[in-house]
C-alpha cells in the first residue's frame, strides 16, 4: 500500500516546478505553464484516475471550473476518492482554490509522490483524452492542448531549421575571422591580460551570486518547514482552542506585514479573564470559608454574653457565687471565704 503521509523533509517536497509541470503534461497530455493552474482540482482528480482506474467519477469533474463553488465540488469528488481508498491526507481546500503558489506546489508534490508509489505511476492502457471527454469542459481543454502541441512541434521544426542555418553562418564567420586574425603577433599583451582579469572577476561575481541564491533558498525551505511544523502542532484537538494558539495562528496567517497583527495577537492573549486564577487561589478560598465561621462565632459570643447578663440579673448573689465557684474556681479558698461572707450577711 502506498504511503499516504510523508514528512515535510521528504525528498518529494524538493521536486522543482519544472519537473512537476513536465510530469503533469506528459501524464495527462496537457500544456500547463504554472503549477497554480491546478488550483481548480480537476487535474488532481484525473491523476487519481490514472493510478486507480474506475475509482473517480469523471462525469462529476469540472475542468472548466471558474468560481470557488465549482472548484469546491471538484475537491469534494477528490475527498470521496480519498475516503474510499482510506487515504488520510488532509486537503486544505480554502488555500488551494485561492491559487497560492506554495500551497499548490506542496500539494502537487505530494500527488506526484503518491502516484509514483502506486505501481510507479504508470498505466500504459490509460487514455487521458478519452477519459477527459466525460468531464465538463474536458473536450475544450483537450483541443487547446492539442493545438498548443501542434504549434510547439511546428515552432520546434522551424527553430531547428533556423538554428542549422545560423550555425552554418556562424561557422563561416568564425573561419573568416580566424583567417584574418592569423597575424596576431601585433596584439597588445597588456590589453589581453586586463581583459582576462575582467572576465575572471565577472566569473567570480557570478559564482558568488549563485552560491548566495542557493543559501537563501535553503534557508527559506528550512524556515518554511519550521512554520509548517508549528501549524500542524496548533491543529491538534488538545491545543486548537487555547488563546495562545489562536494568537499564533493570527500571526501565521497574516496576509501582510502590518504591525497591528502583533498587537492583535497580544490583545487576544491579554483578554484572558483573571477571575479563574482568583477562584482557584487557596488563600481566597480559605478566607471565604473562614468569614462565615468568624461571623457565627461572634454571634455565639454575643448571645452567650447576653444570656450571662440576663442570668446575673435574675439570680441571687449566693446563686451567682455558687455558679462561679462550680464553673470557674471550684475548691478555691478565696471562693469559700466569699461564700461564708454572703451567708452571714443573709442571716
Amino acid at each position: 500500500m502506498a504511503a499516504t503521509n510523508i514528512g515535510m523533509m521528504d525528498p518529494a517536497y524538493f521536486v522543482g516546478r519544472t519537473e512537476l509541470l513536465a510530469w503533469i503534461n506528459s501524464t495527462l497530455q496537457l500544456n500547463l505553464s504554472r503549477v497554480e493552474e491546478a488550483a481548480p482540482g480537476a487535474i488532481q482528480c484525473q491523476l487519481m484516475d490514472v493510478v486507480h482506474p474506475g475509482m473517480v467519477p469523471m462525469h462529476k469533474v469540472n475542468f472548466d471550473a471558474k468560481t470557488e463553488y465549482e472548484m469546491i465540488q471538484n475537491y469534494k469528488v477528490l475527498q470521496d476518492v480519498f475516503n474510499k481508498l482510506k487515504i488520510t491526507k488532509h486537503i486544505e481546500v480554502n488555500k488551494l482554490i485561492k491559487g497560492r503558489p506554495l500551497d499548490n506546489l506542496e500539494f502537487m508534490q505530494w500527488m506526484k509522490r503518491y502516484c509514483d508509489s502506486v505501481n510507479g505511476g504508470l498505466n500504459s492502457n490509460y487514455n487521458p483524452l478519452e477519459r477527459r471527454e466525460a468531464c465538463k469542459g474536458g473536450k475544450e481543454i483537450s483541443k487547446r492542448a492539442a493545438a498548443t502541441h501542434g504549434a510547439a512541434k511546428t515552432s520546434s521544426t522551424a527553430s531547428k531549421t533556423q538554428s542549422a542555418t545560423q550555425t552554418r553562418k556562424n561557422e563561416q564567420h568564425a573561419n573568416a575571422v580566424s583567417k584574418s586574425s592569423k597575424p596576431a603577433s601585433n596584439r597588445d599583451p597588456v590589453y589581453d591580460e586586463q581583459r582576462m582579469e575582467r572576465l575572471n572577476v565577472k566569473q567570480m561575481q557570478i559564482t558568488e551570486l549563485k552560491l548566495f541564491v542557493d543559501s537563501l533558498e535553503k534557508e527559506r525551505d528550512f524556515y518554511f518547514a519550521k512554520l509548517r511544523d508549528i501549524e500542524i502542532l496548533c491543529q491538534f484537538p488538545q491545543m486548537e482552542h487555547l488563546p495562545i494558539v489562536a494568537a499564533i495562528q493570527r500571526i501565521l496567517y497574516a496576509a501582510n506585514d502590518n504591525p497591528s497583527v502583533m498587537a492583535e495577537a497580544q490583545a487576544m492573549i491579554s483578554q484572558q479573564p483573571n477571575q479563574e486564577a482568583l477562584s482557584l487561589s487557596p488563600i481566597s478560598e480559605s478566607l471565604e470559608e473562614e468569614r462565615p465561621k468568624t461571623e457565627s462565632q461572634k454571634r455565639k459570643n454575643i448571645s452567650t454574653l447576653e444570656v450571662d447578663m440576663a442570668a446575673n440579673s435574675t439570680l441571687s448573689p449566693r446563686q451567682r457565687l455558687s455558679d462561679i465557684s462550680d464553673v470557674h474556681h471550684s475548691g478555691s479558698p478565696l471562693v469559700n471565704y466569699c461564700t461564708t461572707l454572703v451567708a452571714n450577711s443573709e442571716a
